[in-house]
């Protein structure tokens, strides 16, 4: 999930991390914009939807997912972060993660309406260690690869051989 604009090799752990959707920028190839897409836990059970990416500027990268479950027109309902990392396959309509609808539940908690400005070490480091990944900004850390289905792979190719 690169973003446009290019990449810098080199992360600072004080660069805040800010909501895809708050910035000008946009994902390279719109078929990988996960947003909006139901989020299946390992045991392929439904836990809610993404709802927002949270992005590291100056590395153009995608960092964390917010996942907004349950409640009804937006009363009652909760949101989670989850680091990027835990995404196992993205496929039409769906990503999974390497995480239970259970654990997800009794995550760090994220009040998305007190958060002005997220600094990694400080808000971030807690849904790392909970979900015991690596974070981003700690050394040898790698960006993690997302497997497609082969639906969402055919549908990329399709997409780039259109623009091509």
């Amino acid at each position: 999930m690169g973003i446009r604009e290019g990449m810098k090799q080199q992360h600072a752990s004080d660069t805040p991390l800010v909501k895809l959707s708050d910035t000008g920028l946009a994902l390279e190839d719109r078929d990988q914009d996960i947003r909006g897409r139901k989020v299946i836990d390992r045991d392929s059970k439904e836990i809610g939807h993404i709802s927002s990416l949270f992005i590291d500027e100056d590395e153009r990268k995608v960092r964390m997912l917010e996942i907004r479950a349950g409640g009804f027109l937006g009363i009652g309902d909760r949101h989670f972060l989850l680091p990027v990392d835990a995404i196992t396959k993205v496929a039409k309509g769906e990503v999974h993660v390497n995480e239970t609808l259970g654990r997800i539940v009794q995550s760090p908690v994220y009040a998305p309406a007190l958060v002005e400005e997220l600094i990694p070490q400080k808000h971030w480091e807690p849904f790392y260690g909970y979900y015991g990944l690596s974070p981003y900004w700690g050394d040898g850390y790698l960006y993690p690869t997302v497997p497609m289905s082969t639906e969402e792979t055919v549908l990329h190719d399709h997409s780039q051989s259109v623009t091509d």
